[in-house]
């Protein structure tokens, strides 16, 4: 970290910055612990020219999370901008390995925030991100609609222009639609993470589940679901709390699948092609 940004940020947060560590922050931002005498605080630096960009939607998605008063995130304290990009400092949570307990709270706690509902249409205040992607958020009355327009096109596009996927694999968006409305049911708009995968929660010390690196949207709440399994899949227990609170409804395991193509889109078009063969499977199976 540069030492002209680590005094800024001791200005602002009125503190002695003596330790400086560098942490393992995914693959788009450089992350750091900065330890005073008496707290501790975890930084991310992207510069990036969507960098700031990232952290304010970052931050407003964890705000939203937050007001839902359903399950945990750190609290931001800073979110400013850079000459190039930006840096957001928010608190540190020490994570332990979790337990079936923890996993078990896990899944009561992401159940209580998908209950949580304060708008009537799919989509978002804003638009944000997924990885360093854009992710669009304009909103529709009909989840089908919302999931085809603002989620499988706009990917299936970028991959066309990218060069990894050509007209013959990408199906019309009328297929998308028909395909898509057929398997979902009359949902609810839930508050979502929206990327949650095994990196983007921790367990305190003391128990408690954080969700962390927010996507936000409001959708269907088998989305989050269908992210968990996409990359080995939590904890026994956090299945059967979470569906204590979710009655089946039917095409589970289609619906499943579906949500899964746009994480795996995403995947093609930020890491290459070692995703093809599952996007265009899933392409085939149910779009052909």
């Amino acid at each position: 970290m540069d030492k002209h940004l680590k005094e800024h940020i001791a200005y602002l947060l009125c503190v002695n910055i003596d330790r400086i560590q560098s942490v393992s922050g995914g693959d788009i931002s450089e992350a750091y612990l900065l330890e005073t005498e008496t707290e501790r605080f975890f930084c991310k630096i992207n510069h990036g020219k969507n960098g700031y960009e990232l952290f304010k939607a970052e931050k407003l998605g964890l705000e939203a999370i937050a007001q839902s008063k359903t399950i945990g995130v750190p609290k931001i304290l800073l979110c400013e901008s850079l000459e190039k990009g930006g840096f957001l400092v928010m608190d540190y949570i020490e994570p332990k390995r979790p337990t079936e307990t923890d996993f078990e709270l896990l899944g009561h706690q992401l159940a209580a925030l998908h209950h949580h509902t304060t708008q009537n249409e799919f989509g978002f205040s804003t638009d944000n991100f997924i990885g360093n992607l854009i992710q669009s958020n304009s909103n529709h009355m009909q989840w089908g609609e919302f999931y085809v327009q603002e989620r499988l096109m706009p990917q299936l596009q970028l991959a066309k222009e990218m060069g990894k996927l050509n007209d013959g694999e990408i199906p019309t968006e009328d297929k998308l639609l028909q395909s898509c409305q057929n398997l979902f049911p009359n949902a609810k708009p839930s508050l979502l993470h929206g990327d949650l995968w095994s990196g983007n929660y921790l367990i305190s010390q003391n128990g408690t589940p954080y969700l962390i690196d927010p996507a936000v949207y409001y959708g269907h709440h088998e989305v989050d679901l269908a992210m968990t399994r996409l990359f080995g899949g939590f904890g026994p227990s956090f299945y059967s709390a979470y569906q204590e609170h979710f009655r089946p409804v039917g095409h589970e395991n289609e619906r499943n699948d579906l949500y899964q193509l746009y994480y795996l889109l995403v995947h093609l078009n930020l890491f290459g092609s070692s995703y093809k063969a599952s996007v265009t499977q899933i392409l085939q199976r149910y779009f052909k």
